[in-house]
């Protein structure tokens, strides 16, 4: 899953891609690069942001996502509101990935069920000028997988198709870095839940910390941590991952082909 984010404030490429014209190519050469879908957001998540109206949300959104659909692309859009998912449906796209999994929005899961889209159900606790002082647990895996399993019961109750669902352990979302690590360490605590895993680690503050500087602390500038990201997406699909997300398509699609390979040849002996 490539990621097309149409924002002036997200905490890699903020402002990279507001032109919808060079979000709509971004988004073809990530498709060239590998992604097979292309995650198209108007709102950044990033820690300490600020939401946007939904008005201005649209206007940066439907022009990319009809873009990129009118060139081929298989997109998905990364949004909480439910009046964006919808209109974004409408124009395209073919997944709805919301980080609230329906928790942001009252009508999101109505949308859900109404468009029979894939709905991605992500582990969240608060909006981002909030999460991080969420971010409290005695035990983060088994606490983070009961929660998203019963926000997941939650939005199948009210409707939603359970082969709708894929799951998202929400690194970084209300996580200290020792949090990401821990959850990344036990993906395979996810397959009892039964459905597809997202993993979303890209440029994430966790990688920034381990490459920091060893001599000012300093952490690995965001656009510096797509290697680490590779090697993430990399164990990430070997877990079992349905899904990696990423910011810089090529090197993860060569990791994974890379896991891909190894796995098949240990399965030929």
């Amino acid at each position: 899953m490539g990621i097309v984010n149409v924002t002036p404030d997200s905490f890699s490429d903020g402002g990279l891609w507001l032109d919808p014209d060079k979000a709509v190519a971004h988004g073809i050469e990530l498709t060239r690069q590998g992604a097979d879908l292309v995650d198209v957001g108007g709102e950044s998540t990033r820690p300490g942001a600020q939401r946007v109206t939904e008005e201005e949300e649209l206007r940066r959104v439907i022009p990319v996502i009809t873009g990129l659909t009118a060139a081929g692309v298989v997109v998905s859009v990364d949004t909480m509101r439910a009046a964006v998912a919808e209109a974004s449906v409408a124009a395209g796209a073919k997944v709805i990935n919301d980080v609230s999994g329906g928790r942001a929005d009252a009508d999101m899961v109505k949308v859900a069920a109404g468009t029979g889209v894939p709905f991605v159900v992500m582990h969240w606790r608060g909006q981002s000028t909030e999460m991080e002082s969420l971010a409290r647990y005695e035990d983060v895996v088994r606490e983070v997988v009961a929660e998203v399993e019963a926000q997941a019961e939650a939005v199948v109750a009210a409707g939603v198709k359970p082969e709708q669902l894929i799951v998202d352990p929400g690194l970084g979302f209300a996580k200290t870095r020792e949090d990401d690590w821990a959850l990344l360490a036990r993906l395979d605590a996810w397959n009892r839940l039964g459905h597809p895993l997202l993993v979303a680690a890209s440029r994430k503050r966790f990688l920034g910390t381990l490459l920091a500087d060893e001599r000012t602390g300093e952490l690995r500038p965001a656009r510096e941590r797509d290697a680490a990201t590779a090697a993430v997406s990399a164990l990430a699909a070997a877990t079992g991952a349905w899904a990696v997300r990423v910011h810089e398509v090529g090197a993860t699609a060569d990791a994974v082909r890379v896991e891909a390979a190894l796995r098949a040849a240990r399965e030929e002996r």
